[in-house]
């Protein structure tokens, strides 16, 4: 596909870190890019950027279908869907209190709030967005109406302590990639998941430079957090290349997680 104007776009979780990244690169080829996020600083970066913020929250199905609604007004159906939208809390699955030393289960309703926004979330927004896309106008010799693209994670395979939920989630998204893949070839959408390692995100903004520059060392090549723009970069190739359908992509400088 090529990303020009006469492509839409919609990026969940796309007011900050790689979801950001990703609007802007977007952006900056042409395509009129839909931001779904509920950042405080969403209609900034928006506005920013040169794209339309619809406030959303993706585990809601009202607020999903009336931001829907907005974007395809503004810019027409989408032919490309990028699922940043997530939350990563770590907790173990039994976990014991400094105070008193009691031993605690790992909370449901965090657990099932993580499942929520990142593996349901991004199946809400897969088969809504795909809903639409089914009904656009074949482009090029292959017959191709769409393409998403999802962020899961390398936890999504090497989950350390404290990340069941969080790595169930992300597990979820790459499990479900291959067939929903199937599910939409016929219609002529495709489906790729990135799992990124470790990036500099807002997530670790608030880690001293002392671990940040341990957590960098540990990726075997290049040694450092991996950028925003990385991950955007690998967006615009799956976008631009037809033949990548159904597949998982490690974008981890070559690191697998150990147990903590």
């Amino acid at each position: 596909m090529k990303l020009d104007s006469s492509c839409a776009a919609i990026v969940t979780g796309g007011a900050s870190g790689l979801g950001r990244a990703t609007v802007a690169m977007l952006a900056a080829a042409g395509v009129k890019v839909a931001i779904f996020d509920l950042a405080a600083a969403g209609e900034a970066v928006a506005q920013g950027l040169g794209a339309l913020y619809c406030e959303t929250d993706v585990t809601d199905e009202a607020a999903v279908d009336a931001s829907l609604v907005k974007a395809r007004a503004a810019h027409g159906v989408e032919r490309i869907l990028v699922n940043c939208a997530g939350i990563a809390p770590a907790k173990r699955t039994v976990a014991k209190k400094r105070d008193t030393g009691e031993f605690v289960a790992h909370d449901l309703a965090t657990f099932s709030r993580t499942i929520a926004v990142n593996l349901v979330g991004t199946f809400r927004m897969i088969a809504k967005s795909a809903t639409g896309m089914a009904g656009l106008v074949p482009i090029g010799p292959d017959g191709l109406r769409g393409v998403i693209v999802n962020t899961a994670s390398v936890a999504g395979e090497d989950g350390q302590i404290g990340q069941a939920a969080y790595a169930a989630s992300k597990g979820g998204v790459i499990a479900m990639t291959l067939p929903i893949a199937r599910d939409l070839a016929g219609l002529g959408i495709r489906v790729v998941t990135i799992l990124p390692g470790l990036f500099e995100t807002p997530m670790f903004a608030s880690i001293p430079d002392e671990a940040r520059a341990s957590l960098a060392a540990s990726v075997p090549f290049p040694s450092r957090l991996g950028q925003p723009a990385e991950y955007a970069n690998l967006v615009k190739s799956i976008c631009e290349n037809d033949m990548l359908n159904g597949a998982t992509i490690r974008l981890d400088g070559a690191i697998r997680l150990g147990m903590r």
